[in-house]
């Protein structure tokens, strides 16, 4: 009896250390087809077409704007107690993150700290939506008491009390209103153009080549050598998966790995925070935001609006939230919309078990991927780490 209880003690030992082998053992890569080649061209930064205009903002691609818009980035005085940027959260180092679960400034938001950089592409900002150009984002956190803390008032002092920016907002958009004596109209339209000018700045942060650009730009020219020395089995297999059996693209596609749409994907709150809706009330704040693309202090004399005229609503928002771009994710952790997700790791096994929404319906569905195969999906995406190309102040 007991020579039988070995022998199956020793199959099973087999059985498990012929899985172990099977799942570790080295992979040689097979030819890409052409219709993988032609999903791997549309995601690379080839693929990215020019930045499009932002008719709302009449200084969008004006250099002088630009200059004063990434002065007034890096400027404290902006902030109630003079000791806050918008570059305390979004840092350069970081890819225009902070490293946080939450943002940190004046006080704790709510949410993580997104990357601002190619958001000049997104018709969507925040990770609800709740502002649809990046100079009406721009305004928000000024007079946020978790953030800045100030008002539109003491913002025009500052720029008034500096006689180099008064210049500047002078070349740009006429003289500065005397908040003393101006009516709420002339403050408000004065506080859009600082949004503007900050828009100007943050639309030259854009996403430089990765070496997964690199490697597509091998594939398509036939370099197997080159493709060789740019990617290892691993992370070759990682692309496969991204683009095949884990069906990343179904969200994270487009030269800069998003779909700008909202999805609802399981994930649990910190102990203690009220659930968070997403999208459900953040589409009624764009809707309903003075600063908005229909709105009176935008550029654009047609008021052409087709994401605003279309954008979704009802109740499958719901614990949705934009997806996330992909590129530049070095240092950015953690990740998700409140930092839940400490590595990619996490992000990865998350999404492996899929599990229900706290609020909601969660779209995801099982990856149904094994260890090793998130640990190969995990080199890919390592290769999406690039530097950000951009003039950094002190």
């Amino acid at each position: 009896m007991m020579s039988w209880v070995l022998r199956i003690g020793a199959a099973i030992l087999l059985a498990a250390t012929i899985i172990l082998w099977w799942q570790s053992r080295p992979v040689q890569p097979a030819d890409w087809t052409d219709a993988e080649i032609a999903t791997l061209r549309t995601l690379t930064l080839a693929s990215l077409p020019e930045l499009p205009p932002d008719a709302t903002n009449s200084v969008a691609d004006d250099p002088v704007a630009a200059e004063f818009g990434r002065q007034l980035f890096f400027d404290p005085r902006f902030s109630a107690n003079g000791g806050i940027s918008c570059a305390t959260c979004h840092q350069p180092i970081r890819g225009f993150t902070d490293g946080l679960p939450k943002g940190q400034a004046i006080g704790t938001s709510r949410r993580n700290t997104p990357s601002i950089v190619g958001t000049a592409y997104s018709p969507w900002l925040y990770w609800d939506g709740r502002r649809d150009s990046q100079w009406s984002q721009a305004l928000s956190p000024l007079e946020d008491p978790a953030e800045h803390g100030s008002n539109r008032k003491d913002i025009l002092g500052v720029l008034a009390a500096d006689e180099a920016y008064a210049a500047t907002y002078a070349e740009l958009f006429g003289p500065l209103p005397d908040v003393a004596t101006a009516d709420a109209d002339e403050i408000d339209h004065a506080f859009a153009n600082v949004g503007k000018s900050l828009a100007a700045f943050e639309r030259t942060l854009l996403p430089t080549k990765a070496g997964f650009d690199d490697y597509v730009a091998a594939v398509v020219a036939g370099d197997r050598q080159r493709e060789d020395e740019l990617f290892n089995a691993d992370e070759v297999q990682g692309l496969r998966l991204f683009i095949g059996k884990a069906n990343c693209t179904q969200c994270h596609n487009g030269p800069l790995l998003t779909n700008n749409e909202f999805h609802n994907t399981g994930l649990l709150n910190f102990p203690g925070d009220v659930p968070d809706v997403g999208r459900a009330r953040g589409v009624d704040e764009v809707i309903s935001d003075p600063f908005n693309c229909r709105g009176a202090f935008s550029d654009d004399p047609g008021r052409s609006c087709p994401e605003l005229d279309f954008a979704r609503t009802g109740v499958e928002l719901v614990g949705a939230f934009r997806t996330p771009s992909l590129r530049n994710l070095e240092n950015t952790a953690p990740y998700m919309h409140a930092g839940q997700l400490g590595t990619l790791a996490e992000v990865l096994e998350h999404y492996n078990i899929a599990a229900d929404a706290m609020i909601g319906h969660n779209e995801a569905l099982p990856l149904g991927l094994n260890q090793r195969e998130l640990r190969q999906l995990e080199a890919f995406l390592h290769t999406l780490a690039a530097p950000v190309a951009m003039p950094v102040a002190e």
